[in-house]
C-alpha cells in the first residue's frame, strides 16, 4: 500500500519494494492552476508540465475535479522519466473560439515519450466556431482538440472529448500508440470534425470505444502502416476512411491496416478508401476489413478514387493505386441500393480484392435487392456473397 507524504506541494507516493521507483505526482491546483471553469490555468499546467518532465523519477501530472479553463498549450519533451497525465476533471477550452481557432491544436504532446494519458474530459466549446464556418463568415482555421505529434511509446486510455472544432485527436509522426476505451461526441452536422486521424505514424492501435461526429469516426492518412482498429462503435458520422489520398504527387502511402469486430450505426459509408483524382505515386494496400455489422448505413463498401468533395474536381486518373484488399464477413443493412461500390482508377485499377462471406441487405420499404458496382476493380469472392459480386 502507498503512504503518500505532501513535501512544499508535491505529493510523493511511497511504495513498500526494493524495485520501486518513487513517483513524484504534480497537482496542476498546486501550481496556480484553478477549477472554477473561468479563471485562465494554462500557466499552472505548464509549470506543472514542466516540473514534471525534469523529474528523474517517474511524474504525474495531475489534474483533480472541477472545469480547469485552458487556452491553446504545447506540453513538449523530451522528458527525463515516465509521465502519467491524469484527468480527473474537465479542461474547457475559451467561449470565444477565436482564442484556439488559428493555433492548429488545442491541446498538444510534442515529442514525449514514455508518456500515459488517462480518464477525464475535455471540451473544445467547438458550437460557435461551426457556426461561423457555416455561416461564411471570415473564420480561423480551426484547432484540433488534441495532438500527439513525434510522440512514442503513449498510451491514451479512458478519455472523453466533446466538440472538437476540427479533429478531435490527431497522431503525426508517431510510433507504438495505444488508444483504449475513449468516447467522441460531437453533433452529426458539425463539419470536419473527425474523431481520430492517423498519419505518417506506425504501430498505432485504437481499441474499445465509441465516436459518434460530423466526419470520420477514424481517418487514415498518408503514411499510415501498420494500424489496428477494433470494438468501436461508429456513427453518426462518415464511417472509417483511409484517405483521402493523392492529393499531392510525392505522398507516402497506407500499409498494414485492419479493421475489425465493429459496429457502424448510420453513418454516410462503412468501410471507405478515397483518393483525389489526380496523378501521383500513391499506394493503399494490405487492408483488411472483418467481422464487421453495418446497421443502415448509405455505402458499407467503398473505393472511391474519384474523390471530389467540393465540385472543383481535377476530372484526371488517380495516381494510388490500391490493391490487396480484403473484406471478410460484413454483414447488416445498406441505406441505399448500392451495397457495394469499387469505382477505381483507369490507370491503376484496384486489383487483388476479395470479397469473403458478405450479406448487406437493402433497408427500404419495397425491399429490392442490394447490388454492388464495380469499375476498373479486379477481384475474387469465397463464401456467401450478397450482393453478387460484380467482378
Amino acid at each position: 500500500m502507498a503512504n503518500p507524504i505532501c513535501i512544499s506541494g508535491i505529493l510523493f507516493l511511497s511504495v513498500f519494494s526494493l524495485y520501486s521507483p518513487l513517483i513524484a505526482a504534480y497537482n496542476v491546483v498546486n501550481f496556480g492552476a484553478r477549477g472554477d471553469g473561468r479563471t485562465d490555468s494554462t500557466a499552472g499546467f505548464l509549470r506543472a508540465w514542466m516540473s514534471a518532465c525534469s523529474s528523474a523519477s517517474p511524474a504525474t501530472v495531475y489534474v483533480p475535479r472541477g472545469n480547469f479553463l485552458i487556452r491553446a498549450v504545447s506540453f513538449s519533451g523530451p522528458c527525463r522519466s515516465r509521465i502519467q497525465f491524469q484527468i480527473d476533471g474537465t479542461l474547457v477550452a475559451p467561449d470565444n473560439y477565436y482564442v484556439i481557432g488559428n493555433s492548429g491544436f488545442w491541446i498538444l504532446f510534442y515529442k514525449v515519450s514514455r508518456l500515459t494519458i488517462s480518464g477525464g474530459t475535455i471540451d473544445a466549446r467547438g458550437n460557435g466556431f461551426w457556426s461561423c464556418r457555416k455561416d461564411g463568415n471570415n473564420c480561423p482555421a480551426g484547432a484540433r482538440s488534441m495532438m500527439l505529434m513525434w510522440c512514442n511509446d503513449v498510451l491514451v486510455s479512458g478519455l472523453t472529448s466533446y466538440n472538437s472544432q476540427t479533429i478531435h485527436i490527431g497522431i503525426d509522426h508517431s510510433s507504438n500508440m495505444k488508444l483504449q476505451n475513449l468516447k467522441i461526441t460531437a453533433p452529426s452536422g458539425s463539419p470536419n470534425t473527425d474523431g481520430i486521424h492517423v498519419e505518417s505514424s506506425t504501430g498505432v492501435t485504437i481499441v474499445g470505444g465509441t465516436i459518434k461526429t460530423g466526419d470520420d469516426c477514424i481517418s487514415i492518412g498518408p503514411g499510415t502502416m501498420n494500424l489496428w482498429i477494433s470494438n468501436i462503435g461508429c456513427g453518426p458520422g462518415h464511417g472509417i476512411s483511409i484517405g483521402s489520398l493523392g492529393n499531392s504527387y510525392h505522398e507516402a502511402g497506407v500499409q498494414n491496416v485492419t479493421v475489425t469486430d465493429s459496429v457502424f450505426t448510420e453513418t454516410e459509408n462503412g468501410v471507405r478508401i478515397k483518393s483525389w483524382a489526380k496523378p501521383g505515386g500513391s499506394y493503399a494496400r494490405s487492408l483488411l476489413f472483418k467481422n464487421l455489422i453495418m446497421r443502415s448505413v448509405a455505402y458499407p463498401i467503398i473505393i472511391d478514387q474519384k474523390y471530389c468533395p467540393d465540385n472543383s474536381c481535377p476530372h484526371q486518373s488517380s495516381g494510388v493505386k490500391v490493391s490487396q484488399v480484403i473484406y471478410r464477413n460484413i454483414k447488416g443493412t445498406s441505406a441505399t441500393q448500392q451495397a457495394v461500390k469499387f469505382d477505381c482508377s483507369s490507370s491503376n485499377p484496384c486489383s487483388g480484392i476479395t470479397l469473403q462471406d458478405i450479406k448487406l441487405t437493402y433497408l427500404n420499404p419495397f425491399y429490392k435487392p442490394t447490388v454492388a458496382y464495380c469499375s476498373n476493380a479486379i477481384g475474387r469472392q469465397s463464401g456467401a456473397v450478397f450482393p453478387k459480386s460484380c467482378f
